[in-house]
């Protein structure tokens, strides 16, 4: 491609989190706004974005990866793609991407994306060009606003940390913890339901940090938030991730009992079953604390699920120390959860801690962590069986009729029967698989 042709094509290719596939969806809409289309399934895009993320270890390498592939796809055909790096790892490595893949034309990180439609411009132009700036939430008055919309989709409401978790690169790639405002919230769900939205996940890098002032100039917290979402006509259900048990307060644990529209789904991450990792992490709860705010919760929601996360291998984690991680798995009986090894992150605490853990070490921990993950899962969904419920229909399934959707616990349930997307299909869970069930349809429920 020539520095003076305007790209016609688009590819957005996000990892990581729901955070990453939200702004993700947000730069595809910017960049709609040029003109500028999504490339067609299996073709080569004018414009592609990595819109990376930076938790797992290697993550810049990958991206480098990414980026050759890129370039010799483009030198097979004759035409080489404009290439923008964006998200976290353009936040923590930006001039070092800009020094190291010459072909990358824009690095922008996640706090600076809303200005991607004028770096374009001037990559067209050939000038490259790196915004890793953090304005406070200043993007958001800026995005175009959501047009479209699946019927279950993600609004963002807080960004950024101020835990400090000694293995996590988040403060320093997302920020300070800071809330958009109640009124852009509500009238960003409202339009989403007006797009076809008919349930929303609200997120945060620690969702339950958010707080704002609702349009009397009452300070409210993410309960606050919840219930007056729950009032808009249209919206069907409501999520929220991901929670730091810091910040679960009364106010939350009794939205699980009072509010019909908020799912008895929660995930609240854990991390391990060690108080003395616990403390190294620089999580501010113990075991004991965490569980019996989980009873607090079932105590609200009795039929609630629970989901967590889990890091094997934290720098001087013994053996004893995991099998402490296993007993917590036991007492809970998660619904489902995410386990990871852990991956040291440069200019985190935990990067340079004494006793790293051998990398076969961890996967045999791992394993054994979601063999019992996998193990209780399973369970929960056999124990759902016989359960009627209400399931959103997202997409088609493999087969002429059939439907996929989720049950107000998250399973995946694909059913067959006369329906469209975006239906609300009442739904006997008849038979459990693995990692999703099978439903047996009794009837929509109107919009």
């Amino acid at each position: 491609m020539k520095p003076t042709d305007n790209p016609k094509t688009y590819r957005v290719k996000s990892f990581g989190c729901q955070m990453n596939v939200y702004d993700g969806e947000r730069m595809a809409e910017l960049l709609a706004t040029r003109g500028i289309t999504p490339a067609p399934e299996g073709e080569d895009a004018d414009l592609v974005v990595l819109n990376t993320c930076h938790i797992r270890e290697k993550a810049a390498e990958k991206v480098y990866s990414d980026i050759g592939r890129l370039v010799k796809a483009g030198e097979a055909r004759g035409r080489k793609p404009l290439i923008a790096v964006a998200g976290c790892v353009a936040q923590a490595e930006g001039e070092e991407i800009m020094a190291r893949a010459p072909a990358v034309s824009m690095v922008v990180g996640p706090q600076a994306y809303h200005r991607l439609p004028d770096m374009l411009d001037r990559a067209v132009a050939g000038e490259r060009g790196t915004d890793t700036d953090m304005p406070a939430i200043a993007k958001f008055a800026s995005l175009p606003d959501r047009r479209k919309s699946p019927p279950a989709t993600f609004l963002t409401i807080q960004e950024g940390c101020d835990k400090f978790c000694t293995y996590c690169v988040v403060p320093y790639t997302r920020g300070a913890e800071i809330s958009r405002p109640f009124a852009d919230l509500l009238t960003e769900a409202r339009k989403l339901v007006e797009a076809g939205a008919r349930e929303i996940t609200l997120l945060g890098q620690n969702v339950s940090a958010w707080s704002g002032e609702d349009d009397k100039g009452h300070r409210q917290g993410l309960a606050g938030l919840v219930r007056a979402l729950a009032r808009i006509d249209g919206l069907a259900r409501i999520r929220y991730t991901t929670s730091h048990p810091a910040d679960m307060d009364e106010d939350i644990i009794a939205a699980h009992g009072e509010v019909d529209k908020l799912m008895p789904f929660l995930h609240l991450p854990v991390q391990a079953g060690s108080d003395r990792v616990l403390k190294a992490m620089n999580r501010s709860h113990t075991v004991e604390s965490y569980l019996k705010l989980l009873d607090r919760f079932r105590a609200a929601r009795p039929d609630l699920a629970l989901s967590g996360d889990f890091i094997v291998g934290f720098p001087g984690e013994t053996e004893s120390e995991f099998e402490q991680t296993l007993a917590l798995v036991d007492a809970v009986g998660y619904a489902q959860a995410f386990s990871f090894k852990y991956s040291p992150r440069p200019g985190t605490p935990a990067a340079t801690m004494d006793g790293q853990v051998a990398p076969d070490i961890m996967d045999e921990r791992l394993q054994r962590l979601q063999a019992a993950i996998n193990r209780d899962q399973f369970a929960f969904n056999r124990n759902s069986v016989g359960r009627t419920c209400e399931v959103l229909i997202e997409r088609r399934g493999k087969r002429p009729g059939q439907w996929l959707g989720k049950s107000p616990w998250l399973q995946s349930v694909w059913f067959e029967g006369d329906c469209a997307i975006g239906d609300l299909v009442e739904v006997e869970l008849a038979e459990a698989g693995p990692n999703s069930m099978r439903g047996a349809p009794r009837a929509a429920i109107a919009a």
